[in-house]
């Protein structure tokens, strides 16, 4: 199993590298006539030197790259930068990506689970622009698509668990969630780096019932709980009573432990029980 997921993760790893290059190494060829206008171009670009400096000069901070586009197509070499590049004012035009990890909110989705429950979920993926170039030629606009699939993913992942297992296993449901859109947003350049789930609210009669059913099962255990404590009570006693029958001067003792407990309580009365053996002398036989 190790070595296919490898092999899978390697042929990932190639197709992403063969895109990346047919891209980016694409023939840079624009012909006769794009020729002829680059090179008109860089003329009027040396006539009117040095004021056409400032429109040659580009910077990109450190946290951007810049797709060039020459004539519609992109220049051999790759996204440029961080830092100063030159373009020509006529012919060339770029765009500029920003690298950083974005963060963006799942709105609340209302999701009916495999056991037919209805709960609203939302959550937080984190991702960022991996291939530049990718990003910019392989689809429209990388960072709204990204969003709008998170949303279907959350409600196709959600769609196959109870409602049980998504209370419980939300690092799971978030790794799955993950692992998805990696796979669909890597044709785009995109990296997903993480997902959690923020928040299942959980309808209010739903609410209801199973605070109900936890409060039951609460007044359960305490119910078996004073049974066990009452049965090791008896056990207690039990073992007391035989102690004491076996010396009669341990009752006595525990006569004179009881009236220092009802003298603590500073009553008015005190009942003194007296051994039914006292009696006996005045009991007429």
């Amino acid at each position: 199993m190790e070595d296919g997921s490898k092999e899978g993760s390697a042929m990932t790893d190639s197709k992403r590298h063969e895109r990346q290059t047919s891209l980016e190494e694409a023939d840079p060829s624009i012909g006769l006539f794009g020729r002829l206008l680059v090179g008109l171009s860089l003329l009027l670009t040396f006539l009117t030197l040095p004021l056409s400096i400032w429109m040659c000069i580009k910077i990109v901070k450190e946290y951007e790259r810049a797709i060039i586009f020459r004539l519609g197509r992109i220049i051999h070499g790759g996204p440029k930068g961080p830092g100063l590049f030159f373009i020509l004012p006529c012919t060339d035009s770029f765009i500029n990506v920003d690298m950083r990890t974005i963060t963006f909110d799942i709105p609340p989705q209302e999701v009916l689970t495999k056991d037919s429950v209805t709960v609203s979920v939302d959550g937080v993926v984190y991702y960022r622009v991996q291939n530049a170039t990718l990003a910019v030629a392989n689809i429209s606009n990388a960072h709204a698509a990204t969003r709008l699939l998170a949303q279907t993913t959350l409600r196709n992942v959600l769609g196959t668990k109870n409602l049980s297992e998504i209370l419980s296993d939300r690092e799971e449901i978030a790794h799955s969630m993950q692992t998805t859109l990696d796979d669909a947003t890597d044709a785009w350049g995109i990296k997903v780096e993480r997902v959690e789930i923020k928040d299942v609210k959980l309808p209010l009669q739903l609410q209801r019932a199973m605070a109900a059913e936890a409060e039951a099962a609460r007044e359960a255990r305490a119910k078996v709980i004073a049974a066990e404590g009452e049965m090791n009570a008896s056990r207690a006693l039990k073992e007391a009573s035989l102690v004491i029958a076996e010396s009669p001067s341990a009752l006595h003792l525990r006569y004179l432990q009881t009236l220092n407990t009802i003298a603590a309580e500073r009553n008015s009365t005190i009942i003194f029980p007296l051994p039914m053996e006292m009696m006996q002398p005045f009991v007429k036989h």
